[in-house]
């Protein structure tokens, strides 16, 4: 049976540019992951899908899946109120949501639109990008995505044969 929240034709996935990570004890890189399924929670702290859906989302993710299956990883991609939406903001607002997963800041871009979320042509925030552990971007949706749609298609990757 198909996932309708997967991609009908899969693309490489493009690795992420970050300036700075958060809650992880060094650089986190695509190539790092291959061999598990990656969750990507591209999210803006001011952005209320993400507060109120995706970050509570994420955190459940990384509770539930086994870290040697499944990597999720957050990236705060600010594309609007850059002034206010710096690291040491993200620090506060990781500190008090209780986030614990390894979150980048995305690299901002000469246009105002981050380099990781203009790579991954998102629309906005909260976005969830599934890649498999081939590297190969699974699914790309930008809103809110029903949790149970989202832990069927991660366990589908899980499920499929090792590359």
């Amino acid at each position: 049976m198909t996932n309708p929240l997967l991609l009908a034709k899969p693309v490489p996935a493009p690795e992420w540019s970050v300036a700075e990570w958060l809650n992880a004890d060094g650089p986190v890189g695509l190539a790092d992951l291959r061999g598990r399924v990656v969750v990507l929670h591209a999210f803006q702290m001011l952005c209320p899908g993400c507060v109120l859906h995706g970050v509570p989302q994420t955190t459940k993710l990384f509770q539930f899946f086994d870290p040697r299956d499944v990597a999720v990883i957050g990236i705060h991609t600010v594309f609007e109120h850059h002034a206010v939406m710096n690291a040491e903001a993200l620090r506060v607002f990781l500190h008090e949501f209780r986030v614990k997963v390894p979150v980048g800041i995305d690299v901002a871009g000469d246009d105002r639109i981050p380099q990781t979320m203009r790579r991954y042509e998102m629309r906005g925030t909260p976005s969830l990008l599934l890649i498999d552990r081939a590297g190969m971007l699974r699914a790309h949706k930008m809103g809110q995505v029903e949790d149970l749609a989202v832990g069927a298609a991660i366990q589908q990757l899980i499920d499929e044969p090792a590359p």
